[in-house]
């Protein structure tokens, strides 16, 4: 009996509430790309705590709808309008999850943004790349850091947080980092200053700086330490920004993700994806599943010890264990 092309597989949320609950394995139909779109078959997709939130009602739409934000994939079918890539070509960039009622972690998927993948960088490590490399990005961009400043990472072993350090000292800032133990020694190695997390923080910041810091970035899980960050910062709330611990940063007069005022777009990805393919950028990640464990992934991603991106493999490429 051969395959039905017209159907595929997709993870989708018939209703809003938590992950686990809402989610299932659906059979749909393959969508058409729209204009200015296209339709990849989908050879890896990152997960990340965005799509949990999008479950539980971030950014409202018609439903169902799917989870998947990152992807890589070959093009097989484009919108009109779209003259920069053609069926057989090998992209990385992002679901147009909001447009149609699947996203990335599906068979076939629709892209609103993309790049083509660079010869060198592998499938599974380029599926990373997207929301880490835009999210670091567009944030580094609203705190506006430059060369000679001196940036604090919070959560440099988080995906967004690695990238952060990275960017930063592309841009030759100096780098202090908190970490674990996981990611201590790689992000010492690419020239960032390490320190751990928990009571102290500030003063080891302020030893590890030799005194303030210019900015602070925090993508760090909320645990309670925007205080000490911001007396990291010589005590001024507007040089911190937080892309995770909203509440706190309300309270605090912390800057946070949410009421940043919209910078220009840049459209960075394949830059950051031939740095990548040239062994200079990376976003770890920690394993890989096919489509059908879908379940897992999510269990160990909300068990908060990830340690790196977890990537679905709709495509069947090889699984990293």
């Amino acid at each position: 009996m051969g395959v039905d092309e017209s159907a595929m597989r997709a993870v989708r949320f018939h209703d809003y509430g938590e992950p686990a609950d809402v989610l299932s394995m659906d059979r749909v139909g393959v969508p058409d790309p729209g204009p200015d779109r296209i339709r990849v078959i989908v050879h890896a997709c990152g997960l990340n705590p965005a799509d949990w939130a999008l479950c539980r009602g971030l950014f409202p739409g018609v439903l169902p709808r799917g989870i998947g934000l990152e992807l890589t994939g070959t093009v097989d079918a484009v919108g009109q309008g779209v003259a920069d890539v053609a069926a057989g070509d090998l992209v990385l960039g992002t679901a147009d999850y909001a447009g149609g009622t699947s996203a990335g972690a599906a068979d076939r998927a629709i892209m609103d943004r993309w790049a083509r993948v660079p010869a060198g960088l592998d499938l599974v490590q380029a599926a990373a790349l997207p929301m880490a490399v835009e999210t670091a990005y567009w944030h580094l961009e609203c705190l506006g850091v430059s060369a000679g400043q001196t940036l604090l990472v919070n959560g440099a072993g988080t995906t967004v947080g690695f990238a952060a350090v990275q960017i930063g000292l592309l841009r030759r800032a100096r780098v202090v980092a908190t970490a674990g133990d996981t990611y201590a020694g790689p992000l010492r190695a690419m020239g960032a200053t390490v320190t751990s997390y928990g009571d102290g923080l500030a003063g080891r910041v302020a030893q590890a700086a030799g005194g303030p810091v210019d900015l602070v970035l925090d993508t760090a899980p909320p645990s309670g330490a925007l205080p000490d960050l911001i007396q990291a910062a010589g005590g001024d709330p507007r040089r911190v920004l937080t892309a995770s611990d909203f509440a706190a940063a309300a309270e605090l007069g912390v800057r946070d993700s949410f009421h940043e005022d919209p910078t220009p777009r840049h459209d960075v990805l394949g830059e950051f994806a031939k740095l990548a393919a040239d062994g200079q950028f990376t976003v770890p990640v920690a394993r890989t599943f096919p489509l059908e464990d879908w379940r897992t992934a999510l269990g160990i991603s909300q068990s908060g010890h990830a340690r790196g991106k977890l990537v679905l493999l709709p495509a069947g490429t090889e699984v990293v264990r």
